[in-house]
């Protein structure tokens, strides 16, 4: 029961994170593709600061969201083999995680009271 339980566990963990890769994958893609877009109508000597500015925000809402997902993999894979020294990986993960999403997070709502 123990290892059928594990292999779930293993398939959820591989899912979730393989989930949060593909969304900073397809975050990437966007935002490259944007910028490329902004980069020729540059050409015609519009301003793209504003959009700049917009499509990095937008790219900074995919990573927040793909952190989520990595955090909650890493709580799974921490729930596979509890050993102390996962534990404490997993602790600095989250924390350096969680740094990275309250700034990303900041700096958003900064950019979105700021266009209002």
């Amino acid at each position: 029961m123990a290892t059928h339980l594990t292999n779930v566990f293993d398939i959820l963990y591989i899912s979730i994170g393989s989930f949060g890769v593909a969304i900073i994958v397809w975050g990437v893609l966007l935002t490259v593709y944007r910028l490329l877009k902004l980069e020729f109508s540059r050409v015609k000597q519009t301003s793209i600061y504003r959009e700049r500015e917009t499509v990095r925000h937008q790219f900074a809402s995919y990573l927040l969201l793909a952190l989520e997902f990595l955090i909650a993999a890493d709580i799974i894979a921490t729930v596979i083999h509890p050993t102390f020294e996962e534990i404490a990986i997993l602790a600095s993960i989250v924390v350096i995680r969680t740094v990275i999403s309250y700034f990303l997070e900041k700096e958003i709502s900064i950019f979105n009271n700021i266009d209002k």
